[in-house]
This record gives structure tokens, C-alpha cells and sequence, in this order.
């Protein structure tokens, strides 16, 4: 385990299916709960790479992974792996238990952060706080034309299969241009295995944005416990409407608002998401 130095990076074979993650812990012992960081679709635990050392700075271990199907996790065939909202949610359990975490603090980012979302509306006694970054969490959500053309027939087939295609999906969800050499971490996937893509393809076709946003919409009305909700006000996808009739659904939840920042928060600026993060964890519990 990497300790208040350069992030670590792992494997875990769980049900059959090897998760790659990153991981940082704080230099000395903290009462700290961990901190699980989700990324959302086309990205990687790699776009956490500039807020896990301001985390652990401040006590808490730091734990990103690949979801199955993205980055340097697993890429199963559909036919063992169906890439459903029930079968992701399932997977990070398990995930989450051969880590052997009782109790994390969860950020969930994204249109995959939604997984992450219904995990913990699902298992409360396992999630503390939870952080959610740009992520479909009312009804009205939906995939933007960018995403969702991936899932077609034929076109997405070809589509995915285009590493360039993470070049013009993390840099149309925001203001900012992605430095080559962090694409070129993005795209090593896509340049290695046809795998991805697939994955890639069938995980859109089979999100079911609008049903599971109307899920978690429900699941927040009765979600006690700390909830931050952090969005970036440049994100073309997901206006920022949305956050707010998720806060105002919360029984104990806020809204922060990040100004120059678009969908992929944590890769558009970094310091404002662990700043923002930071302080709310920080927070006692009232």
C-alpha cells in the first residue's frame, strides 16, 4: 500500500473478475473512514489522481477502482457479465467486501456514479457520507447524444471501438482541453483490446438512465444520512435544475455549486473537488 507517497495501484479477483484500483493511505494511523471514489462512464480511477493526495493529506485512505468493463478492470463478454445497473451494483458489493471495508464514505461521479448512488441507498449501514458529482440523480436525466450514440446498432459498434472517442467524450463534458499524456493513460485500453469497446457498448445500451434516475430520485427522499451535493455548472449535459431538486428532495443533504467546471469534475480542477470534499467530510455530524 502506497503511504503518503506516489498512488498505489492493485488487483482483486473477486466472483471471477479481476477490479483494477488505485489507492493512497495517510501517513500515520486515522480514525478516518476511507473514502471510496467512483468515476463515470468513458473515464478511469486514473481521473482521481490529483484528489486522492489531497484527501489522504487530511487522514482519510483513498480507494478508486476501474468499474468492470472501464479502464484496466475486467471487460467480460455480455453473455457472463450483463452490464445492467443490478449486475454493477452487485459487482462493486462484492468489491467493496473483499476489500473488507465495513463502512466508507462513498463519492460517486457521473453517469455510472449512479451505481454508487443506488449502493448506498441500498446497504446505509455500509456508506457514511455521500458525495455526488454530476450524476443523474432526478428524473429528467438523460444520456447526452454523445454517450448514447454508442449504444447503436452498427454506429456504436464502430464508435467504440475509436480510441479518440475518450478525447471527444471528456473534453465535450466540459470547458477545458485534457492534457495528451493523461489521454493517452484514457485511451491505453481501447489501443490494447477490442474488449473495451464492447464493454463500453453494451454498459450504455443497458444503463436505463431514466428508470434508474427515477429510482435514486425516490431514494433520496429518504436518505438521511450527509449528502453533498457537488456540481459543476459548465457540465452541458446535466444542468445544474437537476441538483437542485435532489437537494431540495434530501433530508439532510446540500448543494455546491463549482464555478469553469463541466461534467468530469475531478479532471476539469481537481483543488475546488477536494476542497469541497474535504470540508464536508470534515464536518461533524449534527
Amino acid at each position: 500500500m502506497a503511504q503518503g507517497g506516489a498512488i498505489a495501484e492493485h488487483t482483486v479477483l473477486v466472483d471471477g473478475l479481476t477490479w483494477f484500483y488505485r489507492e493512497l493511505q495517510p501517513l500515520g494511523d486515522t480514525p478516518r473512514l476511507p473514502v471510496l471514489l467512483l468515476h463515470g462512464l468513458v473515464s478511469q480511477s486514473y481521473s482521481w489522481r490529483q484528489v486522492m493526495p489531497g484527501l489522504a493529506q487530511q487522514g482519510f485512505r483513498t480507494i478508486a477502482p476501474d468499474w468492470i468493463g472501464h479502464g484496466f478492470s475486467d471487460k467480460p463478454d455480455r453473455r457472463d457479465f450483463p452490464y445492467t445497473p443490478e449486475s454493477l451494483v452487485a459487482a462493486l458489493a462484492s468489491f467493496i467486501d473483499a476489500l473488507e471495508l465495513p463502512q466508507v464514505h462513498l463519492v460517486a461521479q457521473g453517469f455510472l456514479g449512479s451505481v454508487g448512488i443506488q449502493y448506498a441507498l441500498g446497504h446505509p449501514d455500509r456508506v457514511d457520507r455521500l458525495v455526488i458529482i454530476n450524476a443523474p440523480v432526478s428524473i429528467g436525466s438523460k444520456l447526452p447524444w454523445k454517450i448514447r450514440q454508442m449504444g447503436l446498432p452498427l454506429a456504436g459498434d464502430m464508435i467504440t471501438q475509436d480510441p479518440l472517442l475518450v478525447d471527444r467524450t471528456l473534453e465535450g463534458g466540459g470547458p477545458y482541453q485534457v492534457d495528451d499524456a493523461d489521454l493517452d493513460v484514457y485511451r491505453r485500453p481501447f489501443l490494447k483490446s477490442s474488449d473495451v469497446g464492447r464493454a463500453l457498448m453494451t454498459t450504455v445500451r443497458r444503463l436505463a438512465i431514466d428508470e434508474v434516475s427515477q429510482d435514486i430520485a425516490a431514494g433520496l427522499q429518504t436518505w438521511d444520512h450527509p449528502t453533498l451535493v457537488l456540481w459543476g455548472e459548465n457540465d452541458p449535459w446535466l444542468p445544474i435544475s437537476l441538483a437542485e431538486a435532489a437537494v431540495q428532495a434530501l433530508p439532510n443533504g446540500e448543494l455546491q455549486t463549482l464555478a469553469q467546471v463541466g461534467h468530469y469534475a475531478q479532471e476539469d480542477w481537481a483543488e475546488k473537488v477536494v476542497g469541497a470534499i474535504e470540508v464536508f467530510l470534515r464536518q461533524m455530524a449534527v
